[in-house]
């Protein structure tokens, strides 16, 4: 027998057993037993190797902008797009399919993201190449090399030497930089800065020698690196500069190519124009809806007057958290009593609630979810005019309408379930997140679950909100609408308190949140509501079996989530192709 032969033995036999075992037990989303291979797909061990591999090289090379670190990530992904290619296709399963396209579209996208770093690294590379000087004794700073510390201290003289040149030369310099670029180039020094920390607090007190001859120098660059660091933004061309148009809110508007790359990376198969076009669709139905409720209000035609009547029924200070209960165990009898899905009663006893801090609310005027319900209230050292506002935005008719968003069918049942099925996937991606939360909303309006017409206008607040994303958020980075044209837009066409506006706003455009974020609730929302359509409409399953089906899978991209519950015919060069909106 040939070593060729007995190998390929070993791995049929290896196979074979761990999938026998994989039919022993699990956990579903009930908490109920069900077969491990339900679990699991033919990617599981690699892609739950991948994890721990990512999380071994972030670690190690955590200088995000160094050279090092963008070389050894382009071999990782590279050697794992090789593994993957390995893989039989055809003779895969549904699951082991999905995974096959999601894993191989993050590793592809993740070497074009650091070729772009590199792309960007080369155009500013005579302005960051003084510090690199510093990468290769971080690198045997890690295996506690002993340095020679008159070299070492001669060496940071020497680079502080140059930085000040360097420093005296872009001074001289006109502005030239792009916002991307400056802002690269300051990332750029300031991991070299972290770098030289690094090695100092290492050798720092430890070898006597060092702390004599390094101390000084090691100070005087560390000062020069900050002045570096800093001096990059003053050199942004004004052509290319993001101005504060009066809002005090200042992004950075990407433009209709990025943003159609990234609909593409998400699957979502439209144009920005068509996603627009979309929400004014939606707002129109709201509109309707919202005057039908001011007239049951009896306020005719005026949804303004309706909706400040709304408003006024604030909860008293210091109610708002007793409230908020209330609201939480009618959503939850609702579920139950519709028997609308799978509710672990461990899901019900764990999550807790916090209080946003005044600070955290200028960018979350409203309350957030999860395990912690963190709600959002006046505090005693805000102004009167921001605790009237905060208290007006937040009434019980307004977030009626969100309670189950954040917490249960919403973003605690997801982070809870996702924990404890596919848990190796990670797809995650907002039209998931923030869809599945969205669909509640929708869907409960559907079933009756607004007890009048003061919740109705709450209800549709919530829902023109929505719609008011993907419209500021995609003119914004579209360079079509400036912050304050955002910030006005939601308070004259949504109805919101121009404090919270400018919060939503805030969040939307500085606090971290991907461009695409704002558009998936909707969007992700009626992802969700025609894959409702198409299951449970048409009788092939009930609500309880649909819902625990989607939160079995674990988040991805809603249509693979269709691809699994309808076992669509999948390609290896699969591209997204499902119009879910129904223009009728």
């Amino acid at each position: 027998m040939s070593n060729l032969t007995l190998h390929l033995l070993v791995q049929f036999f290896k196979v074979t057993i761990f999938y026998f075992l994989l039919n022993l037990i699990t956990i579903s989303p009930a908490g109920s037993q069900a077969p491990l291979n339900h679990q699991i797909s033919e990617l599981y061990e690699i892609m739950t190797q991948y994890k721990a591999d990512n999380g071994s090289l972030n670690r190690f090379y955590y200088m995000y902008n160094s050279p090092e670190r963008r070389k050894r990530f382009t071999k990782h992904y590279n050697d794992y797009l090789e593994q993957i290619d390995k893989f039989d296709f055809e003779a895969l399963s549904q699951g082991g399919k999905v995974d096959y396209i999601l894993f191989k579209r993050d590793l592809q996208k993740n070497i074009q993201d650091i070729s772009k770093q590199e792309k960007q690294y080369q155009e500013i590379y005579e302005w960051v190449k003084t510090g690199e000087d510093i990468y290769p004794i971080e690198r045997i700073r890690r295996r506690g090399k002993k340095l020679n510390a008159q070299q070492t201290a001669a060496l940071l003289d020497q680079i502080a030497l140059e930085l000040q040149q360097d420093i005296n030369r872009l001074n001289e310099t006109e502005p030239f930089l792009t916002p991307a670029l400056a802002k690269r180039a300051k990332s750029t020094i300031h991991d070299q800065n972290e770098g030289l920390d690094n090695i100092y607090r290492f050798y720092n007190g430890y070898d006597p020698l060092f702390s004599w001859w390094v101390t000084q120098p090691n100070q005087k660059l560390d000062s020069l690196f900050t002045v570096y660091a800093n001096l990059f933004e003053s050199k942004i061309d004004p052509k290319t500069k993001i101005e504060d148009d009066g809002s005090g809110i200042v992004g950075v508007p990407i433009g209709e190519e990025a943003l159609i790359e990234l609909l593409t990376y998400e699957m979502i198969p439209y144009s920005p124009q068509e996603l627009i076009e979309i929400a004014n669709k939606e707002f129109a139905w709201c509109d309707a809806e919202l005057l039908k409720a001011s007239r049951e209000m009896g306020f005719g035609d005026n949804w303004q007057a309706a909706q400040e009547k709304v408003k006024q029924t604030r909860v008293p200070v210091s109610e708002q958290p007793q409230a908020m209960m209330e609201l939480y165990d009618q959503s939850m009898a609702f579920l139950k009593k519709n028997d609308l899905l799978s509710i672990p009663p461990l899901a019900e006893e764990t999550w807790r609630m916090t209080m946003l801090s005044p600070e955290r609310q200028r960018i979350a005027p409203f309350f957030l979810g999860g395990e912690v319900l963190q709600i959002a209230y006046p505090t005693d050292d805000m102004t009167h005019q921001e605790k009237m506002m905060s208290m007006r935005g937040n009434n019980p008719h307004f977030n009626r309408a969100t309670v189950h968003h954040e917490l249960i069918a919403g973003h605690h049942l997801q982070q809870f379930v996702n924990r404890r099925n596919k848990a190796y996937r990670s797809f995650r991606t907002p039209f998931w997140t923030e869809g599945w939360a969205l669909y509640w909303e929708l869907l409960l309006w559907d079933q009756a679950f607004p007890r009048g017409p003061e919740d109705k206008i709450g209800m549709l607040f919530w829902r023109m909100h929505r719609c008011a994303r993907i419209i500021f958020s995609l003119n914004y980075h579209m360079g079509n609408w400036t912050p304050q044209e955002c910030i006005d837009f939601l308070v004259d066409r949504v109805g919101h308190e121009r404090a919270n506006a400018e919060g939503e706003v805030r969040r939307s455009f500085t606090a971290g949140y991907g461009p695409l974020y704002q558009l998936a609730y909707m969007t992700g929302g009626l992802q969700f509501m025609a894959l409702k359509r198409e299951l449970v409409d048409s009788g092939k399953m009930s609500y309880k079996e649909y819902h625990d089906a989607v939160m079995s899978e674990n988040a991805m991209p809603v249509e693979m989530v269709r691809a699994l519950l309808t076992n669509q015919e999948l390609s290896e060069d699969f591209e997204s192709n499902w119009k879910f909106y129904n223009w009728d």
